[in-house]
This record gives C-alpha cells, sequence and structure tokens, in this order.
C-alpha cells in the first residue's frame, strides 16, 4: 500500500481536520479527467525519457482498469486519501507497485486540480449549450404552433401595447441566444492547458506542453506557470453566465406562474409540470416554474461565494481553492436541470389564444395608436398624448373602450377625428409596427423564421 505523502509534520491531522479538509465527497466526478490527464502525463514522461515504454503500458493500462472499477462501482474509496487525485494514485500503487510514484514526476496537485477543472468546464459548456438550444426549440416551437395569437404587452405589469404571442417568446429566444454567446467565450478562455506548470514554478523535467496540449484536446497551453494554478476566473465566468441565464430563466417562470394563474387564463401548465395541493382538492400548482425561479439565487449565491473566495487570494495556490467545486458542481447541475424541464415545460404548455385575445380587447392598449393617428395628421406628439390621456379619462367616466367610442365623441377633443379613427383596431395595430424587431405578422414571421435557421446552424 502506498504511503502517504512525506511532510515536516511532527503529528497526524486530528481526525476533524481530516473530515474538514477532505473533498472526496464531491470532487470524485472529476475522475474522468483526472485519468485522462494522467494518461496524457504518462505519454508526456514516456517521451522525456523519464518513463520507460513499458512503464508507460502499464501506468496507462492500470489508469484505464481504475476508471473502468469506478464506472462499475467497484473502486475501493479510502476517505483517508482526502481527494479522487489521490485516491486513484494511491490505488494505481497497489496496482503496479512503485513505478506508480514516476507518474506524479514534474507535476504537482496545483496544477492537476487545474487541468482536472478545466477538462470538466469544457465538457459543462457543451452540455450548458445543448440545453440552451433545447429550450430555444421549445421557444420556436410554442411561437411556431401560434403565430396569429395576440395578446397584452405589459410595462410595470399594466396593459401597455397589443402584440403577438410569438413575438413575446421570441425574446426569451433571444435571451438564451446571448446566454449561449456568454457560455462559448467563456469556453475560449477556459480551453486553455495548465499541466507542466507544476506546484507554480514550472516544471524542471523536458515535458513537451504543446503535446499534453493536443493529447488533452487544448488549442493553447498557458503562458504563465503562477497564473495557471492560482486562475479561476474560467469558473467565475461560468457561474456569471449561469447566473445570467437563470435570471433569464427566472423571468420566463414569473410569467409562466403568472400567465396559468385564473386571473390571466393565458396558459395551461401540463399535469406533468405541475402538483396538486396537500390540502385544496382543485389546485394545479405551477411547482416547476416557481422551483427554476426560486433556484436563481442558488447559482447567484456560488458567484458571489466564489468571488469573495478569490478576491483576498495571494498568489499562487491557497486551499481556499478548493471551495471552487462545489460551487461550480452545483451550478451546472442546478443549470442544466432547469433548462431540461423547463424545455419540457415550454414544449407542453396549452394556450388559450382567445383569453389572450379578449384581454387586448380592455385597457386601452390602442391609446399609443391614437397618438399616433393624431401625429400623422401633423400634430405634435406631445399635444397629441395629452389629448388621447383626455379621450381615455373621458372613456373611463363613461365605462366605454375605446373601440365603444363615437366619431362625435371623439371630436369633442380634437376635430382632427375623422371616420378612419374608427376602424383602429388591434390587428392594425399590430400590422403597423412593421419596422425589423417589430411586431407586425411579417416581421415575426421572418424573426421566427430567422431564429429557426440560426438554431439549426447552431
Amino acid at each position: 500500500m502506498m504511503n502517504p505523502p512525506s511532510s515536516p509534520l511532527n503529528q497526524k491531522p486530528a481526525k476533524a481536520v481530516e473530515a474538514y479538509t477532505a473533498s472526496l465527497a464531491f470532487d470524485r466526478r472529476l475522475y474522468r479527467h483526472d485519468i485522462a490527464g494522467s494518461i496524457a502525463q504518462a505519454k508526456a514522461l514516456n517521451r522525456a525519457a523519464i518513463l520507460t515504454d513499458k512503464e508507460m503500458e502499464i501506468i496507462i493500462m492500470s489508469l484505464v482498469s481504475i476508471r473502468e472499477e469506478i464506472e462499475r462501482g467497484e473502486f475501493p474509496f479510502r476517505e483517508e486519501w482526502e481527494d479522487i487525485h489521490m485516491n486513484i494514485e494511491a490505488r494505481l500503487h497497489d496496482k503496479i507497485g512503485e513505478v506508480a510514484g514516476k507518474l506524479h514526476t514534474g507535476r504537482s496537485r496545483n496544477d492537476q486540480v487545474a487541468l482536472d477543472m478545466r477538462l470538466y468546464l469544457k465538457e459543462a459548456v457543451g452540455d450548458t449549450l445543448k440545453a440552451l438550444r433545447q429550450l430555444q426549440e421549445a421557444l420556436i416551437t410554442l411561437a411556431e404552433a401560434h403565430p396569429d395569437a395576440v395578446m397584452p404587452g405589459y410595462t410595470h405589469l399594466q396593459r401597455a401595447q397589443p402584440v403577438l404571442l410569438a413575438h413575446h417568446l421570441l425574446a426569451y429566444f433571444e435571451m438564451l441566444e446571448r446566454d449561449r454567446e456568454r457560455f462559448q467565450d467563456c469556453l475560449r478562455r477556459a480551453d486553455v492547458l495548465p499541466l507542466g506548470s507544476s506546484a507554480l514554478a514550472g516544471t524542471p523535467y523536458p515535458v513537451d506542453r504543446e503535446f499534453l496540449a493536443r493529447e488533452l484536446g487544448f488549442p493553447r497551453i498557458s503562458a504563465n506557470s503562477m497564473d495557471a494554478v492560482a486562475d479561476r476566473d474560467f469558473v467565475i465566468e461560468y457561474l456569471a453566465a449561469a447566473s445570467i441565464a437563470m435570471m433569464h430563466l427566472s423571468r420566463l417562470a414569473e410569467e409562466i406562474v403568472l400567465w396559468s394563474s385564473e386571473e390571466f387564463g393565458f396558459v395551461a401548465v401540463a399535469d406533468a409540470y405541475a402538483t396538486g395541493s396537500s390540502i385544496m382538492p382543485q389546485k394545479r400548482n405551477p411547482d416547476v416554474a416557481e422551483l427554476g425561479r426560486g433556484k436563481a439565487g442558488r447559482v447567484f449565491g456560488h458567484l458571489m461565494a466564489l468571488l469573495t473566495t478569490m478576491k483576498g487570494l495571494p498568489l499562487t495556490y491557497n486551499r481556499d481553492l478548493q471551495e471552487d467545486k462545489e460551487a461550480l458542481f452545483d451550478a451546472v447541475d442546478t443549470l442544466l436541470s432547469t433548462l431540461g424541464v423547463f424545455a419540457g415545460m415550454v414544449g407542453t404548455l396549452k394556450v388559450n389564444a382567445s383569453r389572450m385575445k379578449e384581454a387586448t380587447e380592455k385597457g386601452f392598449l390602442l391609446a399609443t395608436d391614437l397618438a399616433d393617428y393624431l401625429v400623422r395628421k401633423g400634430f405634435p406628439f406631445r399635444q397629441a398624448h395629452g389629448v388621447v390621456a383626455s379621450v381615455v379619462r373621458y372613456a373611463m367616466e363613461q365605462g366605454k373602450e375605446l373601440g365603444e367610442l363615437s366619431l362625435e365623441e371623439y371630436q369633442r377633443f380634437s376635430p382632427l377625428f375623422e371616420a378612419d379613427v374608427l376602424s383602429l383596431t388591434v390587428t392594425a395595430s399590430l400590422a403597423m409596427r412593421s419596422r425589423p424587431g417589430g411586431t407586425a405578422p411579417e416581421q415575426v414571421r421572418r424573426a421566427l423564421a430567422e431564429a429557426r435557421r440560426r438554431l439549426e446552424g447552431a
């Protein structure tokens, strides 16, 4: 059995300290990345004439065997080895003896951990991009299924102007597209090889770092050994991008919660994404949306926690950096699971288009169009705004909507109102928003087609 690394300390750590400093409970998920790094390290040491061909082969074969043991659930994890890296190294020693000790030549746990985290993050970004795409697909498909559905657009959660449901859904598509860009940008900076930096000063052995980068799929190597082992910017960037993405999901969740209420009645959440009440048998609670809204704060917390951890650390490695893993792992798990269930929830929403349209017929949603009508007659907008405000006050006093006023009533407020004012409708209002980015049906059809093209090209 391999002995623990030698130390100048005369006493073993207290049991409570061993438990406090151990990371095996959470960093064991890095086993594949750690083994991949070790296989590349063995090949590089062979190229540097530090390992013979036979030693390299037996090390690689044994590392593959260890990976298979872990995946079969047969690996003898030992808490006394504190983390996944030492557990794998100890198991390698059990299998092949002292030659296992050569594997760590020119390598430190500092650059080993940094490598594992970067390999893990590269996979996490790939998974995140796929999950974002699936939710974008669900949004586009829902929009395509209801191209003519009209609904109120809101400001201050008050009915403001009519928009197409598809236009509203495409707003979330654009948010998620920016999220995709942020994660892709994060990947660019994470995709740098730290291995070969050793503890902090670089390796004294003739290890070919460019070879290591090719073996492990990195396009470039780190430029500074001290920065390489101390850097966690790539983790913070993922957490920042994840926080923004969760904020977007939380906004979508809030609208689904509102829209599925009896007061709105715009959508119904499928039974598979709702729950009942423990006491009120009539309830259909949008719990998936509510949980997604709540979990946003959890990811925000991980970002702030790691920023706080990093802000006072001198170069280079400090044990504080162990705190990066739980934050990242939980943020990845939370974001991926939320994206997954939201894609299912959005994909199964039942839209009540008639209820949405009915909501556009109340609340004076055409007031801005009425002001624009006067502007087209040559009236300054600010004065037109005041005239229409008076029209709305009058209609409210009479208990009428704008469409229920007669021409004579309109002309009490301005002689510029003519018979064509009575043809002002929601359909006409939508059609007038025909500039790129607007809610006119023709523009929304184009935007949907473009969104579909972008998604299929992703």
